[in-house]
């Protein structure tokens, strides 16, 4: 999962962009960059780490231009070399730098066509720098030497016959401008916004809401499924549908883990998404276990709190705050090798005793992957006087992998793949486990949005709405093993490219 942002402004963007990818930060914890055209120059900041790490007051210095695209990173399959920090650069044709959220799952075979048939080489694992080059490649046969909105447009259709699976891109073209385009089933999310200016309007392209919110940017409109935005470094806005066939079927689990709860995602509250997911909890809870004992609900911070807050309140239960958060440890799920994993669940959370003494507790999270933050949870509330610890999760059993760019491991590693619910329970040590049921899940999210056609809900129901082959699940299941990732992260230096066109 990676989180985009692209601005063509009137004055410097350097700035408004490093705001954005703060903003944005949750997606990806990896890698950052930023690049930024000025002159028909570009100039270029990217290296693993967070964003406040990435770039200090030099490099912002150096980042010159009224137009630029920024990217933070998490791996999709295991590897954390900042070669594969976003983003990525051709020089041909114009000069294209590109920016991605997603995965191809045709990557390999588009990497054979790139060389066979173009002589295109591709110099990293990512798919991103495939995509890349398909873009390139497809504004090539354009064969105009100042493109035209048509061209551009003609160029992404291309993208969209040749590329499978996931893909939500901000790309700019060196001295036209920023170019913004959705996958045809529109998994991942992206958005564009304008705000007036003393000089002129300005946009901004990116992946939530909240990153407009917080550029001060109104809200233009989600991109559809199939459809791109391209953005003249002048600020002339075109759009246009660029896939013949089309599905509305976002990611369902944005709303339930990845996305900001502030965020609004193709006009759906991910807030009250969540709250909802609570009452659909609560009313499980009621009518499957009518006369259950839990004297408090507490949530697993913070994206277990909103669906645990509602959840109280729907059955009548006190709600506390009960383990208290580092908030300089990241995200759990990001980070690679279970080891590491295990010891930073014990940093990331502490759990306040008095909440907990002689106590039946319910413990809301938003889901549970491989079981292992789950069950030190469990544990962590024993431990401090807890009677009976039961659990509860916002979001059905994850038995099936992602292949749209979240890096689930692999099914193996699942701890509801092949488990029955009772099992699951046994195996994080809970006295009962409640799982939100999918058609529950769905109904909680989709009523912020009636328009939307479905989900890609491919991690509960193993139902994948672009072509996968078993080949393609297989080979991906191998490389997610946790044992073929590498623990170690690579430390390289920084890059600090600015090149001419």
């Amino acid at each position: 999962m990676c989180g985009i942002a692209g601005i063509v402004g009137r004055s410097p963007v350097n700035q408004a962009l490093y705001d954005a990818l703060t903003v944005l930060q949750h997606r990806g914890q990896d890698a950052a960059g930023i690049m930024t055209c000025h002159e028909n120059r570009l100039y270029l900041r990217k290296d693993n780490g967070l964003v406040r790490d990435v770039f200090h007051t030099r490099h912002m210095q150096r980042l010159v231009g009224n137009m630029g695209i920024g990217h933070v990173r998490y791996p999709t399959a295991g590897s954390s070399s900042s070669a594969e920090a976003q983003p990525f650069y051709v020089n041909s044709p114009y000069g294209v730098a590109l920016g991605h959220n997603g995965n191809l799952t045709n990557a390999e075979q588009l990497t054979e066509e790139l060389w066979r048939q173009d002589r295109r080489h591709i110099n990293t694992s990512s798919d991103s720098e495939v995509l890349l080059n398909i873009l390139a490649k497809e504004l090539l046969l354009q064969d105009n030497l100042q493109p035209t909105p048509e061209d551009i447009f003609a160029a992404v259709a291309g993208v969209h016959r040749r590329c499978r699976g996931a893909y939500a891109v901000i790309a700019m073209i060196v001295g036209h401008g920023i170019l913004g385009f959705r996958d045809p089933h529109g998994i991942r999310p992206i958005i564009y916004g304008r705000r007036e200016t003393e000089r002129g309007p300005e946009y901004v392209i990116a992946s939530e809401s909240v990153a407009l919110d917080a550029l001060g940017f109104e809200v233009v409109a989600d991109l559809k499924p199939g459809e791109a935005v391209y953005i003249t470094h002048d600020g002339q806005v075109h759009v246009q549908q660029c896939a013949e066939h089309t599905s509305y079927t976002p990611c369902l689990f944005e709303y339930v883990y990845f996305a900001r709860p502030d965020s609004v995602i193709d006009g759906i509250s991910v807030h009250k998404a969540r709250m909802r997911m609570g009452v659909k909890l609560a009313e499980q809870i009621a009518r499957d276990w009518p006369g259950h004992d839990i004297d408090v609900v507490i949530p697993v911070p913070d994206s277990g709190r909103t669906a645990a807050i509602e959840l109280a309140r729907a059955l009548g239960v006190n709600y506390r705050e009960g383990f208290i958060k580092n908030r300089y440890i990241g995200r759990t799920f990001i980070m690679p090798g279970q080891q590491i994993r295990k010891k930073s669940v014990r940093r990331k959370l502490n759990a306040i005793p008095m909440e907990f003494r002689d106590q039946n507790v319910l413990i809301v999270d938003d889901s549970i992957v491989r079981g292992t933050t789950s069950a030190q949870i469990v544990q962590m509330a024993r431990d401090v006087g807890a009677r009976k610890v039961y659990f509860a999760s916002a979001a059905p059993p994850i038995r099936y992998p992602n292949v749209y760019g979240i890096d689930m491991p692999a099914p193996s590693e699942l701890i509801a793949h092949g488990r029955t619910v009772e099992e699951v329970c046994r195996a994080i040590g809970a006295d009962r486990l409640v799982y939100q049921r999918l058609d529950d899940l769905i109904d909680a999210v989709r009523q912020g949005n009636p328009a939307i056609e479905g989900f890609d809900a491919s991690v509960f129901d193993g139902k994948y709405v672009s072509e996968v082959s078993e080949e393609y699940l297989d080979e991906l299941s191998l490389r997610r093993r946790d044992e073929n990732k590498a623990l170690a992260v690579e430390q390289t230096v920084g890059v600090d490219l600015h090149n001419s066109h």
